[in-house]
């Protein structure tokens, strides 16, 4: 199995798109370069781990941040939120495994499963877990999830056994994260929060390219401003139209690099009806304007 690029596609709830594998083998291997664009926010049903490679990333589990640097990485559960960006110009690099859970738990009345896998599924299991090397488990984490990653990348004949045995080896030191021994369940608001997220989130990426207020993101999800921004902050730690602007500078980068609209047309399709305000905000989040921009990484 060939290392792959990250391209992040997802649907209008947030769900990313992409198969992770094929269904004999769910799992794929990533070679994410932030330096060349932020890995969105996103969820989707497959576990998630990664090594920084090279430089430093801001990665953002729903609520919580952490900046991370070479040689350490993280596990996201799955159905969470998540996103990445490079930090202070380091031209960040990081290796990545995308799995679903059956690969190491096999069936469900199996013991794998019921011991391991079912515990990191359940409502007292860790969103994410951000790997700083601080713990000897979290430095055995990280070495399964790179032999995991090296194991894709060779192709070797038995290479699903040699990545399925550290992905195993992954979910064993999982096992030793610290939590409480009798964690309750979500509550039911926390479960509600959830819910309202996801309806706002596939509000905006519908309607991204229109004129949008806090008003109409919270009345999608029928609740207050004030609840809206409350739930943005808990989620994902940003308010809703900072999310909202965010979603429009990442389909702005990608359009000016993939298509050959003018900067103006791209502005106006992505929600920046104003020419030079689009230019000024891009400007502030890459460092150059949308035409240098499209230069340097070869727009057509």
């Amino acid at each position: 199995m060939s290392i792959l690029p990250c391209t992040v596609r997802t649907d209008p709830q947030g769900r990313e798109l992409i198969r992770h594998g094929t269904a004999l083998f769910p799992a794929a291997c990533y070679h994410d370069r932030l330096d060349l664009a932020p890995v969105p926010w996103h969820w989707h049903d497959e576990w998630e781990a990664a090594v920084l490679w090279r430089g430093s990333a801001l990665v953002a589990v729903e609520g919580e941040k952490r900046v991370l640097r070479r040689g350490e990485g993280f596990f996201i559960n799955a159905g969470v939120l998540h996103a990445a960006w490079d930090h202070a110009g380091s031209a960040c690099q990081f290796h990545s495994v995308v799995f679903h859970p059956r690969l190491v738990g096999g069936g469900v009345d199996s013991v794998f499963w019921q011991k391991y896998v079912q515990p990191l599924l359940e409502g007292g299991a860790p969103r994410g877990v951000f790997l700083d090397r601080s713990a000897r488990w979290h430095r055995e984490a990280l070495e399964a999830v790179e032999a995991a990653w090296q194991a894709c990348g060779s192709e070797q004949p038995g290479y699903e056994f040699s990545v399925r045995a550290a992905l195993s080896r992954l979910v064993l030191q999982l096992e030793r994260y610290p939590r409480p021994s009798a964690e309750p369940p979500p509550t039911e608001k926390a479960l509600r929060d959830g819910e309202r997220i996801r309806t706002m989130i596939q509000f905006i990426q519908a309607h991204c390219g229109e004129e949008l207020t806090a008003a109409q993101i919270a009345a999608s999800a029928a609740v207050s401003e004030s609840e809206c921004l409350r739930c943005f902050r808990a989620a994902i730690g940003v308010p809703p139209m900072q999310y909202l602007r965010q979603l429009r500078l990442q389909k702005a980068a990608e359009l000016l690099q993939t298509t050959q609209l003018r900067v103006a047309d791209v502005g106006a399709r992505c929600g920046f009806q104003d020419a030079s305000y689009f230019t000024k905000t891009f400007r502030e989040w890459k460092g150059c304007s949308p035409g240098a921009y499209r230069r340097k990484k070869g727009g057509t």
